[in-house]
């Protein structure tokens, strides 16, 4: 099998996992709408945590993955890592507009305010915006080895980052809540929501593969592509 079907192949699982990932979360969806009882103090604005929290999940963790990728590659200096650390870069910021859309939303009805330049929201925007300048300087570096390097750099920037994001709430005085699910103690959450928050966190996690996936393949052949250019110029 060659290179290229290698990665059609890729693709196509790619895309079997995010079709059964997005069947999942119209699942998830009715589940939060139809069968998970409503908050007594935020009533229903509190439905848009159920894609707020895992989109917040998801996007650390995507950053965090580029970040360990970029490290290794660092070390090994191995292109398919960069290719990955990439992908996973640019998963992340996709889930990451979905936390900056639905965090407002969900702020205003409880919060009274759409946006608060508190230590949560304002580091999670500070990444959001570091990752976008990754995939932009990406673009704008031509060498694939110093891009790869430039990028490295970024996503063990953004990696050192993640940790701080999650300890925000415990370090600074903040609208935020305090987390939910990743701390010390038992979640703080009723059985029912519990069960439909870890759903969706789960359907998330099998987003982010299906997406990565696909573009770790997009790549692959992109850089096929230039390959090919090359050798025939």
């Amino acid at each position: 099998m060659t290179r290229r079907d290698k990665a059609l192949g890729l693709a196509r699982t790619g895309q079997i996992v995010t079709l059964v990932a997005l069947l999942a979360l119209a699942g998830v969806f009715v589940r939060a709408l139809m069968f998970t009882p409503m908050d007594r103090l935020q009533g229903l604005a509190q439905k848009i945590l159920y894609m707020h929290a895992p989109a917040a999940i998801t996007a650390l963790m995507a950053y965090a993955v580029c970040g360990i990728l970029s490290i290794i590659y660092l070390g090994l200096r191995d292109r398919r890592l960069d290719r990955a650390a990439a992908a996973s870069a640019e998963v992340g910021v996709v889930f990451s507009v979905m936390l900056l859309i639905t965090g407002p939303l969900w702020g205003k009805p409880v919060w009274g305010t759409w946006w608060t330049w508190d230590a949560r929201l304002t580091s999670t925007l500070f990444i959001f915006l570091l990752f976008v300048g990754y995939l932009i300087m990406r673009d704008a570096v031509i060498d694939p080895d110093q891009r790869a390097r430039f990028s490295s750099v970024i996503g063990v920037l953004g990696l050192a980052l993640v940790p701080f994001i999650h300890l925000t709430v415990y370090l600074f005085r903040t609208l935020h809540p305090d987390p939910m699910l990743i701390k010390p103690s038992a979640p703080a959450m009723p059985g029912v929501m519990l069960a439909t928050m870890l759903s969706s966190i789960g359907v998330f996690g099998l987003l982010y593969v299906g997406f990565v996936v696909q573009r770790y393949a997009l790549a692959d052949l992109q850089e096929l592509r230039n390959e090919e250019m090359m050798r025939d110029s």
